[in-house]
């Protein structure tokens, strides 16, 4: 549940500096545990990857037409047309050193990063153990020029059915074994056509594996689908939109303190939230759910993780104090050891620019 914040003695609270807020929440330490790597690719680096892997390779207003779109639906043809562009493991490296370097510059200290090897499998362009290589290559580099660590969640698409998730699911296992980077597993996709109930049976797998436990759900359909992601174990939420909508459920997340994977902006932009005054953000944060500030796919939704934590702070009236409670969130909700979970908390607690 929210906590006051602790100061030092003498201290003036966040909320009662003199300060420049967004300049304050940029150097925030904070982690981002909703983001997708390939929801990463900015329109400059899309037209780089074009140049590089299409015969005829997308003008300036080709490639800002792709983050345009309507609905969800429209939204995962957008996410479709950025991925076809991956054409060899070089552009995977690429994406990921890109990936850091952009969140370093907004202050996040630690991400927590899904990469949809589901999507792989399903269209066979590349070899998943190739891609993992590269992604890994982006990371030590990424993580040695810029200070910001990653952690991987390998992300299934549940709308292509059990059996190829299985594949996804049990390769992560594998990475796990050898590469502790790679944290957990998730099941991300069209929730309406891969209802959560049905991948029950690999999720006692991963578990038994050490994998983590994570699922997208509430961000398309009622509260059942988020009740279905907490049967079968999901450890965190992703979106978890609809749970507003279910008192119970409400009172369920609260009392077992299940960590959200909050994204405003990603759904303002997908239709699934229909005005930011009506988003169940604050509404939550009240209730004293364990909620976590996330972008989702930045460039697809024009928002940052620092321009997240500035919109919530601004749109809702949340003090700096509240929003280094947030930022404590996101420490805690991670898959992080527990020593460096203590050392980044201890750096939010004692923030002062």
């Amino acid at each position: 549940m929210p906590r006051p914040p602790k100061s030092s003695a003498g201290k003036p609270s966040a909320g009662k500096l003199q300060v420049d807020p967004r300049a304050w929440l940029r150097g925030l330490p904070k982690a981002e545990l909703h983001l997708h790597l390939e929801g990463s690719i900015t329109p400059e680096t899309l037209i780089e990857l074009s140049h590089r892997n299409d015969a005829a390779p997308l003008t300036p207003a080709a490639a800002q037409a792709i983050y345009h779109y309507t609905d969800f639906a429209s939204f995962l043809l957008s996410f479709k047309a950025i991925t076809e562009r991956l054409h060899s493991a070089a552009d995977y490296e690429l994406i990921t050193f890109r990936m850091v370097r952009d969140l370093a510059a907004q202050g996040v200290r630690h991400a927590e990063v899904y990469v949809s090897f589901g999507i792989l499998y399903h269209f066979g362009r590349l070899d998943v153990d190739e891609v993992f290589a590269a992604i890994e290559r982006g990371r030590i580099r990424a993580e040695a020029e810029f200070g910001t660590t990653v952690l991987w969640l390998i992300d299934a698409v549940r709308h292509f059915g059990v059996e190829e998730a299985a594949r996804t699911f049990r390769k992560a296992a594998e990475l796990h074994r050898d590469h502790p980077s790679v944290a957990g597993i998730g099941i991300g996709g069209d929730e309406a056509r891969g209802p959560a109930d049905g991948f029950r049976e690999l999720y006692a797998e991963a578990k038994a594996a050490g994998l983590h436990l994570t699922a997208h759900a509430g961000e398309t359909t009622g509260p059942p689908s988020i009740w279905a992601a907490l049967n079968i174990g999901a450890e965190r939420i992703g979106h978890a939109l609809s749970a507003q909508l279910d008192p119970e459920l409400l009172d369920i997340l609260v009392e077992r303190q299940i960590p959200l994977e909050l994204n405003v902006t990603s759904n303002l932009r997908t239709g699934c939230c229909t005005s930011i005054d009506t988003h169940p953000v604050h509404m939550y944060f009240e209730r004293g759910l364990m909620i976590t500030l996330n972008s989702d796919d930045p460039p697809m939704f024009g928002s940052t993780l620092l321009d997240e934590y500035v919109l919530v702070h601004r749109h809702f009236e949340l003090s700096l104090d509240h929003m280094r409670e947030l930022a404590a969130n996101s420490i805690e909700a991670s898959f992080l050891p527990p020593p460096r979970k203590l050392a980044l908390l201890a750096e939010v607690e004692q923030y002062s620019p």
